[in-house]
């Protein structure tokens, strides 16, 4: 037997930031994302041993451990020991891992990796699905046991998919579904123009400066904070009354704010990029992530996606086809047979 899973990455069109601890805490933090269908995958063959062997097909490296082992987190995959240390697995496994983005990607590549993983493992175990606790436990994976600095949305996204508004607060997380229209939202996806940048980049840092910083009360990464909160609940109201233009013209308002929370969210790539984008017509966009690198969103009115597109594509940046993701975290189980394993 094989047990499968499958979790979507996503786009945050604003809101990122004030999930990030302890800004949700104190002052409540909203974000609005969508999944799109670009996954990380896992691929789980239980056995009777006591060992785990993990690969990661997409960086050819695995990892060797024993069930019982008092694990150490030495920087050799340790999102699996994490998640394996946690759920007190009764059984030894071969695991088969792999994304369509690399970590550093601002799509939530290694969040919608613990995600999967869980979603294996409880798949093997049997256990009950909640989603609401497979996500709030993912979290806890990255942000306690591994030390990760990061915000919350990335595993609630994951783990429910589709688009969706979410809030943040002391009393804990609520996602909020939004009932869109088909057509608005094929319209919506028609505009959108995503690219990667060429390069990841490590967000831990920039994410730690600008803690920091809040912890200071320094005014303006503050101001910028709530600046970014009200955008995402206009960009939300936007999209429920299908105001699409509206919508990508708070795109470039939202990137304004973020920019303020902290000098590396930009550098002279992506600056160079965003200002070529909206020269040729693009009404807004960001950087997807913390910032310094990954994936950008556009929103471009169609008669100009082209010329946008090809622009930057010779100033080295990668156009990524994608579509929305309605479905979230998905596990199921196949023989080895039909597996052709």
């Amino acid at each position: 037997m094989i047990i499968r899973s499958k979790a979507p990455l996503r786009i945050s069109f604003c809101g990122g930031g004030t999930d990030v601890q302890p800004y949700p805490q104190t002052h409540g933090g909203v974000v609005l994302s969508a999944t799109i269908n670009r996954y990380t995958y896992c691929s789980l063959v239980p056995d009777a041993s006591a060992e785990v062997k993990v690969e990661s097909l997409d960086y050819s490296r695995s990892v060797v451990f024993g069930l019982h082992d008092a694990l150490a987190f030495d920087g050799d995959l340790d999102l699996f020991k994490a998640v394996f240390r946690r759920l007190s697995v009764p059984s030894g496994s071969r695991l088969f891992v792999h994304s369509d983005a690399p970590p550093g990607s601002g799509l939530g590549s290694s969040s919608t990796l613990v995600v999967a993983l869980i979603g294996a493992l409880w798949q093997m175990m049997h256990r009950h699905r909640d989603n609401y606790e497979i996500a709030r436990l993912a979290y806890n994976l990255e942000r306690e046991d591994l030390g990760i600095q990061g915000g919350m949305q990335d595993q609630y996204s994951a783990t429910f998919g589709g688009f969706n508004f979410m809030e943040f607060n002391r009393d804990g997380v609520v996602v909020n579904p939004l009932r869109l229209d088909d057509n608005l939202l094929a319209e919506l996806e028609y505009h959108l123009l995503l690219v990667y940048t060429g390069t990841t980049r490590l967000s831990g840092n920039i994410l730690s400066r600008q803690i920091a910083a809040y912890r200071r009360e320094e005014g303006s990464v503050l101001a910028a904070l709530e600046e970014i909160k009200s955008l995402t609940i206009h960009m939300k109201n936007c999209l429920v009354r299908g105001q699409l233009r509206e919508f990508g013209e708070s795109l470039h308002d939202a990137w304004t704010a973020k920019k303020r929370l902290d000098s590396g969210i930009a550098n002279e790539q992506i600056d160079t990029l965003y200002d070529e984008a909206r020269r040729l017509g693009a009404l807004g966009g960001k950087i997807l992530g913390a910032g310094g690198g990954g994936h950008m969103l556009f929103y471009v009115p169609y008669a100009r996606k082209h010329d946008v597109a090809s622009r930057l594509t010779a100033l080295g940046a990668g156009v990524v086809p994608f579509g929305f993701e309605r479905r979230g975290l998905h596990c199921w189980q196949v023989a080895d047979e039909q597996a052709g394993a």
